[in-house]
């Protein structure tokens, strides 16, 4: 682990039977593999409003590979997956500057490297390095980009967020949603927006609100009770 981050900058969470780091980054890392997951980068979003005439800072794809960056010099992955939606859509790596390019080129020295297909970048190129896949299954987990509800599965797609009342005000974060036999992973993307975890789309995966929320503070995560978010 990199000098600097501490133990309550992680928290522990079990996927049918896998115990596996959920990281302050909303990165998921699996020791034992030396694998770290990361979903919904959605690399180039900023450049995909311009097209369309909204505005925003074209640093988004630049901001979100250098989180992903400090994040594998953390854990020292041997390999990562990037569970779908990496870029925003279909055309968004035609869009990639030499610069991120070469950025993502970097980070796949020695690791083996999987995009796992998602509905924003269904047919994913192959001269970005790494493997395409549609899903992914290792020991008892399975990666995939759309949540079934499946025991063992490890999944994105639904932005997970969670908002939770404090001190007389409301706070809303990204978070992993877990119930121990699946997890459902927060966005990566610096310009990613979030689906509160009350959603009925969440209901469709736990059945109940009998999960949790690893929820992605400023300095910590904080493990709280769906049923506890509003």
């Amino acid at each position: 682990m990199q000098a600097g981050f501490s133990a309550r900058q992680m928290s522990s969470v079990t996927i049918a039977g896998v115990s596996m780091i959920a990281d302050l980054s909303g990165a998921l890392f699996w020791e034992e593999e030396r694998l770290l997951v990361v979903s919904d980068l959605h690399l180039e979003k900023g450049s995909s409003f311009a097209t369309r005439g909204v505005l925003l800072p074209p640093y988004d794809t630049a901001a979100t590979l250098s989180r992903l960056g400090a994040v594998m010099a953390r854990h020292d992955p041997r390999t990562v997956i990037a569970l779908g939606d990496s870029f925003h859509d279909r055309d968004a790596h035609g869009r990639l500057s030499v610069t991120d390019r070469d950025a993502i080129a970097a980070l796949q020295v020695r690791r083996d490297w999987i995009w796992i297909a998602g509905n924003h970048d269904p047919a994913l190129p192959d001269d970005l390095g790494g493997a395409v896949a549609g899903e992914v299954a290792i020991g008892p987990l399975v990666f995939r980009h759309e949540p079934t509800g499946a025991t063992g599965e490890i999944a994105g797609h639904l932005h997970p967020k969670a908002r939770v009342a404090t001190r007389g005000r409301s706070v809303e974060r990204r978070c992993f949603a877990a119930d121990g036999e699946r997890v459902v992973m927060p966005a990566f993307g610096a310009y990613t927006g979030g689906l509160s975890i009350r959603d009925i789309a969440f209901a469709k995966i736990f059945q109940t609100l009998g999960f949790m929320a690893h929820v992605l503070g400023d300095n910590r995560l904080h493990t709280i009770a769906a049923s506890r978010c509003c």
